[in-house]
């Protein structure tokens, strides 16, 4: 069966997403008795609740739309692996962190007035309302594990894929995921890393013809900044 889905699913379940983490961070926030001020101080299970309402849109509609348009997530997103992805993807993902981002900020912050520390703020944020075991369990689940797997099924799966099916050249697709990918985060500073990770993830799952490689590099870019963090706490 010829796929059906298209942009337009990925615009709906980008939409969906969106909505979804709004709606119940204010059932959070009217829940608790919190302002939307307050929004920092929620604890991390909170917090992972309000994640949930953007992957029913992330990973929901690419799930949904894949078995209604198409032949299932596994065989029209390439959702699969190999033993090798793991040092593929995640020696990519070490460097990023470890060598290219340092090369490419140096320069930057220096030009911004700014310091590692405004780099790491939304990070460091996240990493210290993960307070006792369950907290760092929780922060794995969330940003190690979760956000990877769910990101790369619809930036590089969805989103990359449905830009190949209407025609455009693997490097225009590659390029404007990436950079809806870095946009979507909302976080200024931080747009340049994003949108080279995204760049390369786009690369590595067009190159090896699934998302394993993509999914590596994405857990370990992630969980280079979880542990250096959680070690500096």
């Amino acid at each position: 069966m010829s796929p059906r889905w298209g942009i337009g699913d990925a615009v709906l379940g980008f939409l969906i997403g969106l909505t979804g983490s709004q709606l119940v961070l204010a059932g959070i926030l009217a829940t608790t008795g919190r302002t939307i001020d307050e929004i920092d101080e929620l604890p991390l299970s909170l917090v992972a609740l309000a994640q949930l309402g953007l992957w029913v849109g992330l990973l929901g509609v690419p799930v949904l739309v894949t078995r209604l348009k198409g032949n299932g997530v596994v065989a029209d997103l390439h959702l699969r692996a190999r033993g090798a992805d793991l040092w593929r993807g995640g020696v990519l993902g070490a460097l990023l962190q470890l060598v290219a981002l340092p090369l490419v900020y140096w320069p930057l912050l220096d030009l911004l007035q700014k310091d590692t520390s405004d780099l790491e703020g939304p990070a460091r944020a996240m990493t210290d309302r993960a307070d006792g075991a369950i907290g760092v369990v929780l922060l794995i689940l969330i940003v190690g594990v979760g956000a990877p797997i769910v990101e790369e099924i619809f930036y590089r799966g969805l989103l990359q894929g449905a830009l190949l099916k209407r025609g455009l050249r693997p490097a225009a697709a590659i390029a404007i995921s990436s950079t809806v990918f870095g946009m979507s985060h909302l976080e200024l500073l931080q747009l340049p890393a994003l949108i080279l990770f995204g760049a390369v993830a786009g690369v590595l799952a067009h190159r090896y013809g699934r998302l394993g490689p993509a999914i590596a590099a994405h857990v370990v870019f992630n969980m280079v900044t979880v542990v250096s963090l959680l070690l500096l706490a």
